[in-house]
């Protein structure tokens, strides 16, 4: 299919379900990659039921599978293998979240691969990575997010870890992924460039490359100062709740009505101004306060100070003077408030598209945005199997082969 953005030409097989691998291919795809992704002919990708659905499929799958051509291949068959393994010779980039091993058993793995294409580029999520003791373990978000350290740190001191209300371990991994696999195209392009389809002396390409991504490294990644802090100062961060240990301040106070505010008053002159603006001017000219580490002692009184002030104030009106001082300041968003809210608007953040029904339906836009290249949607996530003959016709196959290919289950 023909396409535009920065990345159109580049050609994506993504095998793989749920939510790392194919978050890592949809940011491809939304940038103009040709993204194929092989399903199971036998319901497709789990994501399709997951959470909210419309007509027996998932909302979610609308956004995750955006710009992506389907293609239901029966995995377990030797000819559905072999179909695989034309279109990844033919792909730039593979992206995979099985179990390490599991491409090796199919005769699709990364070396066999790139003997007959050395530009290939495998971007391989898992989670626990392709080797160490526990390769072979089941690793989902959840497990990464608590062994890569973020679970210890969240919630209240007095209470068990809590979870992000999303899957943020996964969608964590999928852009390192991206990032991985960016890193990789530009290397394969300073080295040579793409294959061109010949062997033997004739062979001229760049060098691909496997980019290993692990789940609970990729959210360890994420983990600020934890290692030095505790090799050089024996501290283990603990939860906190709602502040930020050691950045003082910079917490979630409630304000008269029980909402909720983040203040982040942090910077040394942000704290002098929020303090004037609460009316604490003995706080504010504290010499031992102007900057973090005198404040980090005294965060007990600091943060009560602020609450105090929110505890007489409407979440309107805190925002209003909070935002006036120039200080930092967000009441904590809903989904409801996001689609009414200035900034979202102003910034184009939601892309009205229909379903084939002429229902109506918000997704979110697009991010990062660029300039000369931007992203968009150009079809939502598509029916299961939807271009089963497209992408078989375009790798030579007839007719007929394709209806045999059907009635004999390998493409469903």
């Amino acid at each position: 299919m023909t396409t535009t953005g920065p990345l159109a030409g580049i050609r994506v097989l993504e095998l793989g379900t749920l939510i790392a691998g194919p978050f890592c291919s949809r940011m491809l795809a939304e940038f103009g990659a040709d993204v194929i992704k092989i399903e199971s002919p036998e319901g497709g990708d789990p994501l399709r039921q997951w959470r909210v659905l419309k007509d027996g499929t998932s909302l979610w799958w609308s956004v995750q599978a955006r710009n992506k051509q389907s293609l239901t291949l029966n995995m377990k068959t030797e000819q559905g293998r072999q179909i695989a393994r034309e279109l990844a010779l033919q792909a730039d980039i593979i992206i995979e979240n099985y179990r390490p091993g599991v491409l090796e058993k199919w005769g699709l793995g990364y070396e066999e691969l790139r003997a007959l294409n050395p530009a290939l580029i495998m971007v391989r999520l898992s989670g626990y990575g392709q080797n160490g003791p526990m390769r072979d373990m089941p690793g989902f978000g959840a497990v990464g997010e608590s062994m890569g350290g973020l679970r210890y740190v969240s919630g209240h001191a007095d209470r068990p870890p809590v979870r992000v209300g999303i899957s943020i371990g996964d969608s964590v991994a999928a852009l390192h992924g991206v990032i991985g696999a960016m890193m990789a195209l530009r290397h394969r392009d300073v080295t040579g460039g793409r294959w061109n389809g010949k062997t033997g002396a004739e062979m001229q390409a760049g060098q691909g490359q496997m980019v290993d991504v692990a789940l609970y490294e990729s959210v360890f990644n994420l983990m600020e100062s934890l290692v030095p802090e505790y090799d050089v100062a024996g501290v283990v961060r603990e939860r906190t709740g709602g502040a930020l240990p050691g950045i003082v301040p910079s917490n979630t106070y409630t304000t008269q009505e029980g909402g909720n505010l983040v203040i982040a008053g942090n910077g040394d002159a942000i704290f002098h101004r929020l303090m004037l603006a609460i009316g604490r001017v003995d706080l504010a000219h504290d010499t031992q306060l102007a900057r973090n580490d005198g404040r980090v002692p005294r965060t007990a009184e600091i943060d009560q100070a602020i609450q105090e002030w929110c505890s007489t104030q409407t979440v309107d009106a805190a925002l209003a003077t909070l935002r006036a001082a120039d200080v930092p300041v967000s009441k904590i968003f809903s989904v409801r408030d996001m689609l009414q809210d200035p900034q979202f608007l102003a910034r184009n953040m939601f892309e009205q598209h229909q379903f084939s029904d002429g229902t109506p339906v918000k997704l979110p836009a697009v991010t990062p945005k660029m300039s000369a290249t931007p992203g968009g949607t150009r079809w939502m996530g598509p029916q299961l199997g939807e271009h089963n003959q497209a992408i078989l016709q375009s790798l030579g196959y007839s007719d007929a082969e394709i209806q045999a290919l059907r009635e004999q289950g390998i493409t469903g």
